[in-house]
C-alpha cells in the first residue's frame, strides 16, 4: 500500500511541485497495489510550498517568490486491467513576493505601436538593448522583491490510465491576482494542459532492494506535455510543447524517489510579443522524501533559450522549490 500511496501522490504533486517520481514507476510502471476494478478511493491532501523564479536571461535578473498552501483531495476510481480514473482538485493562497507566477515566455511590450519603432531607429544598439531585452520593456520596472500581496491559486485535473505504464491527464491551472500591481493586473489567470505519459520499462527500480545500474532502463519513460496561457486581461501569452525523455526510481529504505527529464520545448508566443515561434531547452530534477503521512519534495526546473529578440533574451530561467505534503 505504501508505494500505492506514494504513486497517487506524487501524480497529485505534479501540477504544484512537479514532483512526479511516479511517472517512472508505481502507477505508470507496475510494482505497487492499485484499485481493483469497482473500488473507490478519496485521499484528503494539503501542500504547502515555498517556491522561487529567476529570469536570468532577462535585463536585471528579476526574481519572484511565493509560498503557497493548496488544500484538496483525489478521487480515484479502479478500472480493469489494473487501470485508474483519477479527479483532482485544490484551491488555497498564495502569498507572493516580486512578481505574481506567469506563464513561461511572457515578455513586455511597448503599447505605443509605431511610434515605438519610429524611437527604436533613434537609438543606438547598446540603447535598443537595454529597451528590448530587459524585463522593463517599455516599463519601469524595479524588480523590488518586497511582500507585495495574497493571490488564489487553484488546480483541476482529471487523469486516465488504461494500464499501470500509460496515462493521459487534462488540467486546468487557474491563478486569481487579488489586486493590480505592477505589471500585475487584477483578475483571473488561466492555464490548460494535456499531458500522456508512457513507461518504457517495468518502473520498478529500487536500489535498496538490490537493484542495479543496470535496471535503470526499467525507470525509463517518454511524456508529451502541452500548455496555453491568458493573462489576467485576457491577453493570450502563447503555447508550448514539451516532449520529454525521464528516468525514475527509487533509493533507500525509506522509498527516497529521484526523477530526472528533458528534452526540447516548442514555444509560440502569443500575436502581442511579435515574435517567431523558438525551441527552448528544458529539463527538470525532483527529489521526494516519505515521512509517515508527509512527504517533503525538493524541484529544480531549468529552460534554456537560444533566442535574443525584443522582450526576450538568451540565456537560462529558472524555478526551484521545496515543501511538505500531507496525505490523510
Amino acid at each position: 500500500m505504501l508505494r500505492s500511496r506514494l504513486a497517487l501522490l506524487a501524480l497529485l504533486l505534479s501540477p504544484f511541485a512537479s514532483i512526479s517520481p511516479a511517472e517512472a514507476h508505481g502507477s505508470h510502471g507496475g510494482g505497487g497495489e492499485s484499485l481493483e476494478a469497482g473500488e473507490f478511493d478519496f485521499t484528503p491532501i494539503i501542500n504547502i510550498e515555498g517556491h522561487g523564479g529567476f529570469d536570468t536571461n532577462l535585463e536585471g535578473d528579476p526574481k519572484h517568490y511565493a509560498i503557497d498552501g493548496m488544500f484538496g483531495g483525489v478521487f480515484e476510481w479502479g478500472l480493469a486491467n489494473g487501470g485508474s480514473f483519477a479527479i483532482e482538485a485544490a484551491i488555497g493562497p498564495a502569498l507572493v513576493w516580486g512578481e505574481a507566477e506567469h506563464f513561461y515566455g511572457k515578455v513586455h511590450v511597448d503599447d505605443h505601436g509605431d511610434d515605438h519603432e519610429e524611437e527604436h531607429d533613434d537609438h543606438d544598439h547598446e540603447e535598443d538593448h537595454d529597451d528590448h531585452e530587459g524585463h522593463d520593456h517599455g516599463h519601469d520596472h524595479s524588480h523590488d522583491t518586497d511582500f507585495k500581496r495574497t493571490d488564489i491559486k487553484g488546480f483541476l485535473q482529471a487523469r486516465y490510465a488504461p494500464n499501470d505504464r500509460l496515462s493521459f491527464e487534462l488540467s486546468w491551472n487557474p491563478y486569481y491576482v487579488t489586486k493590480d500591481q505592477g505589471e500585475d493586473i487584477q483578475g483571473l489567470k488561466n492555464e490548460l494542459g494535456a499531458k500522456a505519459i508512457w513507461a518504457l520499462g517495468d518502473g520498478d527500480v529500487n536500489f535498496a532492494l538490490g537493484d542495479g545500474i543496470e535496471d535503470l532502463v526499467n525507470g525509463v519513460y517518454l511524456s508529451v506535455d502541452h500548455r496555453q496561457g491568458w493573462e489576467s486581461d485576457g491577453m493570450y501569452v502563447g503555447n508550448y510543447t514539451d516532449p520529454r525523455v525521464g528516468l525514475g526510481f527509487t533509493f533507500g529504505g525509506d522509498e527516497i524517489s529521484l526523477m530526472i527529464e528533458a528534452g526540447p520545448r516548442f514555444y509560440v508566443p502569443g500575436s502581442y510579443a511579435g515574435l517567431d515561434p523558438r525551441t527552448d531547452l528544458a529539463g527538470e530534477i525532483e527529489l521526494s522524501v516519505p515521512i509517515g503521512d508527509a512527504t517533503l519534495f525538493l524541484h529544480w526546473q531549468q529552460t534554456y533559450s537560444w533566442e535574443d529578440a525584443p522582450g526576450w533574451g538568451e540565456g537560462w530561467q529558472h524555478h526551484v522549490g521545496t515543501g511538505v505534503t500531507f496525505t490523510f
